[in-house]
């Protein structure tokens, strides 16, 4: 469900205008979040220096190119997100003990932009992931704390962006919106004679049930709005999907192509990636296979060969994040590179998989119109809460927040360039 008021009061709201929040330079502003959720090898990743002047790690040299494109954190995590694996689900939510008996989550970044400005394109938000385990990951999570389903077939992302229906087909999904709302009406008119006999906790839940209700009725209004608009014309043919999950970096770099795409032509300005390494087999390297899964690799107890497998596939990830870097660097929007629009953060939930640790998250941020080029390493011992740069992105998007989650304030050391 959206972001509602009761749940999050400490976002103001005086700010903004009928068309939504207004970015201090007046561009609009985009945000590409990527997990994934087995990390990336510490000594290889970290830089060993600090500061703008800092030497690059192996992993970071692969994205030379771009150096003065990017901030890499260290010294970083959710506070009291523990829990190894299930934290992953709490990659931008940042709720505590995602582990524990009676979890409940909360609303995530994207969503929180998306309340704000998802009206301002044809989707509000694109949830993607890879080789995920449905019903059990994603990195978007509604202000009820429920999972929104990722779409994993690139194909099917690429025919919701740019395939045109036919009129018979866009006049049946419009019916198919008016029978939702129909039967939304139906069920929150009998959840109302429920409410007259339910303890007063369970009429507060019923409250935001209703009020969760009213506002999928606007977001179903403005689906019926923009399935009458023509979709935008792009010269890329629908994309193959690969066959198996062995093609794992081939669907990476099918998303992070989606992505790309999607911003270009504003059909959306929040999507989220889940990286489902732990539910990913051994997968296929080039033309080498990895003799493990992936997951299995992550546990490697300091053994050689499969830190040297695990070092290959990180290079990897850390080539497409090259290209999908330099992709929208070279796009351009009234004068400005894709890039300087969009804030791109990759990172994960575990700091070192082997050992299930969820504290000195591996973290990097590109992008967005902030002064990059630098380390910024906070305490190894008493990590600096991440959620600090989601507030400052959120600001980006002219989103006046005084807080997300468990943050204390914007991030330290990160300016607008």
């Amino acid at each position: 469900m959206p972001l509602l008021d009761s749940m999050l009061p400490a976002f103001a709201r005086g700010s903004e205008t009928a068309a939504g929040p207004v970015t201090s330079d007046g561009k609009p502003r985009r945000m590409f979040a990527i997990c994934n959720n087995l990390g990336l090898v510490p000594d290889q990743f970290f830089p060993t220096e600090t500061g703008r002047n800092y030497a690059l790690s192996p992993y970071l040299s692969h994205l030379a190119e771009h150096r003065g494109d990017f901030t890499v954190f260290s010294g970083v995590s959710h506070p009291e997100v523990d829990g190894g694996h299930p934290a992953d689900n709490c990659f931008l939510t940042a709720a505590p003990h995602p582990g524990s008996g009676g979890f409940r989550n909360t609303i995530s970044l994207d969503q929180v932009m998306g309340e704000h400005i998802g009206h301002l394109t044809r989707f509000p938000s694109l949830t993607l992931g890879v080789n995920v385990a449905q019903g059990s990951r994603s990195l978007s999570w509604t202000g009820s704390g429920v999972m929104i389903p990722c779409e994993e077939k690139a194909s099917e992302v690429f025919r919701r962006l740019f395939v045109q229906g036919t009129p018979a087909e866009i006049d049946q999904q419009v019916r198919k919106l008016n029978l939702g709302k129909s039967i939304l009406d139906t069920v929150a008119a009998e959840a109302r004679t429920l409410q007259r006999h339910v303890t007063a906790g369970d009429r507060d839940r019923l409250d935001q049930y209703f009020t969760s209700v009213r506002d999928l009725e606007k977001r179903m209004q403005l689906s019926r709005e923009w399935e009458r608009r023509p979709k935008p014309r792009v010269s890329v043919p629908v994309p193959l999907d690969p066959a198996s999950p062995k093609e794992y970096m081939e669907k990476v770099k099918l998303m992070y192509d989606m992505a790309r795409l999607a911003f270009e032509t504003d059909s959306t300005r929040c999507i989220t990636l889940m990286l489902d390494s732990v539910n990913s087999p051994a997968i296929e390297l080039g033309d080498h296979m990895a003799s493990d899964g992936y997951h299995n690799l992550s546990h490697h107890g300091k053994s050689d060969e499969k830190l040297a497998q695990l070092r290959a596939i990180d290079e990897w990830h850390m080539k497409l994040l090259t290209e999908l870097i330099g992709g929208l660097k070279s796009a351009r929007e009234e004068g400005d590179s894709l890039l300087d629009r969009t804030m791109v953060l990759y990172g994960s939930n575990l700091g070192n998989a082997n050992t299930h640790v969820t504290t000195n998250l591996p973290t990097l941020f590109a992008g967005g119109g902030f002064r990059h080029g630098q380390h910024l390493a906070f305490d190894l011992e008493r990590n600096y809460p991440l959620p600090n740069l989601f507030v400052s992105m959120l600001h980006r998007m002219g989103i006046p927040a005084e807080r997300f989650a468990s943050s204390t304030g914007t991030m330290r050391g990160l300016e607008l360039a």
